[in-house]
């Protein structure tokens, strides 16, 4: 056994005993399904970023950049990004006050209907399970890759090492190891990212080298690689392509299961806020962090086959020994945290949402719940054996399901007075389904699409315009008037002047990170880029109207008056 294989080893034993030991402590559901409702900042924040950073990113989107898109992907990040801070004070916050024990539990309670809570509960089961199918299937190529196992193998090791804690621990164990691969991951990739740049000659002569690079010479430009014989025929083309996805995974983050869910967890509604924000800046910082990474190791071998192995290759060619071990057992946790996020919300839907069970008693139900998360892994490691790999694909094709199905319907839950039951039933079937079967057509190249028309997009306009229509036909229950009007009443407890304070400083956090992150970017980016390729003014100074300076611009106007309204509403609220 090499370092290699045996720091991955190690870290798997670790989030097996720690999964495990959190388990001991799960006596009722409230336990299992969100540890108890007494998740600090920390934890929240950890499980946040962690079940977001899959195996997808380090693998699928950075070899998408490593062929030719690091120029954008330095810089769209903001705009997704704050879909936390919206989604906390829109949706997340409302939904910790309900006591809901899932999301679609939520659903359910909110417009009092079993079939709503069964349709929410549907969509996570078919979007969720393809996702955790994509990251035990990355965490699988992974150890292939590290260890003498074939890739039957590697999916039987990764399937057990996150099945094994999570269908004992539930939401407690899950969220433990979270944030233990948070911070493995976070730490890991950070350092080898510094030690990747400096080995290139520092941060300004990598990017003018990246920048001069034959072979991908539009690598670091504002738009990418594009053309006929690409994905994108144009820069318009991919900038749109950009802002649409970037918009739906803001929605995602603000209301999809797997990330509104932690906010069940949550000790308090500051815990909430306070989550949103931090979380926001850290996904910014290790895309940042992770995508210039993956485009650095264009500088010693700009033709790795298949691109999504190119982290796998600077972790075992490029990086220190110890190092690279470290990275790949981040890689792993990554991907074994979004994995066990999944598979608890699979397994809690398919036990708590799909079927009445009043007449079930806690233990037995306790029992059950377990049951349904091992029949869930079963199932995804069946489908696994025979799917065929192709991570980032099929993570774009899951993950932005849930801004369409959900993304109208979640919102309105809170925020419209007439939204019906009926509304909201149709709203999110329609909306899974004009997305999800459209997205499927094009993936199967049987049609194809123009970018205004990206199923996303399509998907959301469909369940809008189908609550908007169906809410005309029918009328809102007493009891769902009663209960939205419970859910705007700030509970007591959550007014408290010392806990005001800390909260307050959270968005402040957040737009110091803006700014700082902007100065940052044109200094050791746009300057750089346009002093390799020619395009300063005719001074020597930056060329402000140029794509990417604009983009950098974004940073600050798309985060800063996020960051003020987050700060107004919080002391609004809790003042």
């Amino acid at each position: 056994m090499d370092i290699y294989s045996g720091a991955v080893l190690l870290s798997l034993i670790v989030y097996v005993a720690v999964g495990n030991y959190a388990g001991r402590r799960v006596k009722k559901l409230d336990d299992y399904f969100v540890a108890g409702r007494r998740a600090p900042t920390l934890l929240i924040v950890g499980t946040l970023v962690a079940s977001v950073l899959s195996t997808n990113i380090f693998l699928g989107e950075t070899g998408f950049v490593y062929e030719g898109q690091a120029g954008p992907y330095l810089l769209w990040p903001p705009i997704a990004a704050m879909g936390y801070i919206f989604g906390a004070l829109l949706f997340g916050r409302y939904l910790r006050r309900s006591r809901a024990l899932t999301v679609a539990d939520y659903f359910g309670k909110r417009f009092n209907s079993h079939r709503v809570q069964t349709a929410a509960g549907l969509t996570i089961i078919f979007g969720l399970g393809g996702y955790l199918l994509a990251v035990t299937q990355g965490t699988a190529i992974l150890l292939t890759h590290i260890t003498s196992l074939n890739f039957t193998q590697g999916l039987i090791v990764s399937w057990i090492s996150y099945t094994a804690f999570t269908m004992y621990a539930g939401s407690r164990g899950v969220i433990l190891t979270d944030t233990l691969m948070f911070l493995l991951f976070t730490t890991v990739a950070m350092l080898a990212l510094i030690f990747l740049v400096q080995d290139a000659g520092g941060w300004v002569a990598s990017v003018q080298e990246l920048s001069r690079l034959p072979e991908k010479p539009d690598l670091m430009a504002w738009h990418g690689t594009v053309g006929d014989d690409t994905p994108f025929t144009s820069a318009l083309d991919f900038a749109l392509w950009n802002i649409t996805l970037a918009l739906a995974w803001g929605l995602v983050y603000a209301v999809s299961p797997w990330q509104s869910s932690r906010y069940l967890i949550a000790r308090d509604e500051h815990v909430v806020m306070r989550a949103a924000c931090i979380a926001a800046i850290f996904l910014i910082l290790m895309e940042l962090t992770l995508y210039f990474a993956g485009a650095v190791v264009n500088l010693s071998n700009p033709g790795i086959r298949p691109s999504e192995e190119v982290m796998i290759f600077a972790a075992l060619n490029l990086l220190p020994e110890l190092m690279g071990a470290l990275l790949l057992a981040g890689i792993m946790a990554a991907g074994l945290s979004s994995a066990s996020t999944f598979l608890s919300l699979v397994g809690f839907s398919v036990s708590n949402d799909l079927f009445r069970h009043e007449s079930v008693d806690e233990k037995r139900m306790l029992k059950l719940s377990r049951l349904a998360m091992l029949l869930t892994g079963v199932i995804t490691l069946v489908i696994a054996f025979v799917s065929p790999v192709d991570i980032f694909w099929l993570t774009y094709f899951v993950g932005t399901l849930f801004a369409s199905s959900w993304g109208p319907v979640a919102l309105m839950s809170v925020w419209s007075k007439r939204i019906t039951a009926d509304a909201a039933f149709w709203g999110i079937i329609s909306g899974f389904l004009f997305n999800a079967v459209p997205k499927a057509l094009e993936y199967l190249d049987w049609i194809e699409l123009p970018f205004w028309l990206d199923p996303i997009l399509l998907g959301g306009l469909v369940s809008l315009v189908v609550v908007l229509v169906v809410s005309g036909f029918s009328s809102v229950s007493r009891d769902e008037q009663v209960y939205r009007l419970q859910m705007h009443r700030v509970p007591e407890q959550e007014v408290s002047a010392s806990r005001l304070r800390y909260t307050g400083y959270a968005p402040l956090l957040l737009a110091i990170y803006s700014v700082t992150m902007s100065f940052i970017l044109i200094t050791v980016y746009v300057q750089p880029y346009q002093e390799a390729t020619g395009t300063l003014t005719a001074t020597g100074g930056i060329d402000w109207l140029s794509g990417e300076s604009l983009l950098v611009l974004i940073h600050p106007f798309v985060v800063l008056p996020t960051a003020w309204i987050a700060w107004r509403m919080i002391r609004k609220s809790y003042g």
